[in-house]
């Protein structure tokens, strides 16, 4: 069985085209990628549709001031291919997809291009169901739901779930816990310190998580705000300019993928790496590094999966304490992976891709 190799970060000599990126991402290329611009309200937007071989294909809409359109469609090809998996190893029967909008949400997002977004959606006919992403929150998907059925993580005041940040930071919160039991015998982190990286929605909700178990936590944002709100709230949470490099016992990466490149993994003082970011290896050798200096890494996928999860639960109408239970399950297929992990002497990032891939062949 191939494990799927990432694509390289979108370079001047990354391949051109959609189809030479998606088969430099993976050995299971993408079924569809559509794109979308509407000109009356500056709409730009790409949707991919990775895989629907358990289900349509489900996925949160990342709204981003991207440098170009191609750094817009590598991220798009490799965060599909991720949902793809998440969804297959989280037990869900979804496919994988993502979408992404060209843009800065601070300025250029409107009730007019939200609309004309959920039209696009639409016209996919089910094939792919949007969610919300970085740059896109609830009360937008209510806004593209009154122009598509295929929309899940709306405010409960329009029918759906609301916010998945509590519940996929829970889901991070389950797999360090069982991070720490694999590397240290415990399932707490109380005494363990953590390092934070990004304090948007999930990592601001995983400090929360972590302090109330008792964890010594760092911190780091590029965002003045988000630091200044978490120090508010969680005054025994240290403030840092970084913490990559800083002495942790746990690195959190819950900020944009990409973080872990061969020269952090080098100088990382953490024995556990478990957080939020999607595509957290730049490049595929940074897993062997890590395993090569004692450093256990937690797929993303697997633990960051409770956002996912919880729209599911929209999806095949599951009551929320059932919900909340799959979620609370990431500790139990997380420590499953280890265990395949050291059967078969291969990391945790090949182990999670048998996993899934075994779930979507059997499909």
């Amino acid at each position: 069985m191939t494990t799927p190799t990432l694509a390289r970060s979108a370079t001047s000599d990354a391949p051109a085209g959609v189809f030479g990126r998606s088969r430099c991402l993976s050995d299971r290329p993408h079924e569809q990628v559509v794109f979308c611009q509407d000109a009356a309200t500056g709409l730009r937007a790409i949707v991919a549709i990775h895989s629907t071989a358990l289900g349509p294909a489900l996925g949160g809409t990342r709204f981003y001031p991207y440098a170009d359109e191609a750094r817009a469609l590598e991220d798009v090809l490799r965060l599909s291919w991720g949902m793809t998996y998440k969804a297959a190893v989280a037990g869900v029967n979804l496919g994988g997809g993502k979408a992404v909008i060209l843009g800065d949400p601070a300025t250029d997002k409107s009730e007019a291009l939200l609309a004309a977004y959920g039209r696009f959606v639409e016209s996919l006919g089910g094939r792919y169901i949007t969610a919300a992403d970085v740059g896109t929150h609830a009360g937008d998907l209510d806004v593209i739901g009154r122009q598509t059925s295929h929309a899940v993580g709306r405010t409960p005041a329009a029918g759906g779930s609301g916010d998945s940040s509590p519940l996929t930071a829970l889901g991070v919160f389950q797999a360090m816990r069982a991070g720490a039991e694999h590397v240290w015998g415990t399932t707490t982190l109380a005494g363990r310190t953590v390092g934070v990286e990004g304090l948007g929605k999930v990592g601001y909700e995983l400090v929360g998580l972590l302090t109330a178990d008792g964890a010594d936590v760092v911190v780091s944002d590029v965002n003045p705000v988000a630091l200044a709100r978490v120090a508010a709230e969680f005054p025994a949470a240290r403030v840092a300019d970084g913490v990559v490099a800083a002495p942790l016992d746990v690195y959190a990466p819950c900020a944009l993928g990409g973080t872990l490149t061969p020269s952090t993994a080098g100088v990382l003082g953490a024995r556990l790496v478990c957080g939020a970011a999607n595509n957290q290896l730049a490049r595929p050798e940074v897993e062997d590094i890590l395993r090569d200096r004692g450093i256990t890494w937690v797929p993303d996928y697997v633990a960051n999966a409770g956002g996912l999860i919880q729209v599911a639960g929209e999806v095949d109408g599951s009551d929320p304490t059932v919900v909340r239970s799959r979620v609370d399950a990431i500790f139990d297929r997380t420590a499953e992976i280890f265990e395949m992990s050291r059967t078969l002497d291969i990391g945790p990032g090949a182990a999670a891709n048998r996993v899934a891939e075994r779930r979507i062949d059997a499909a």
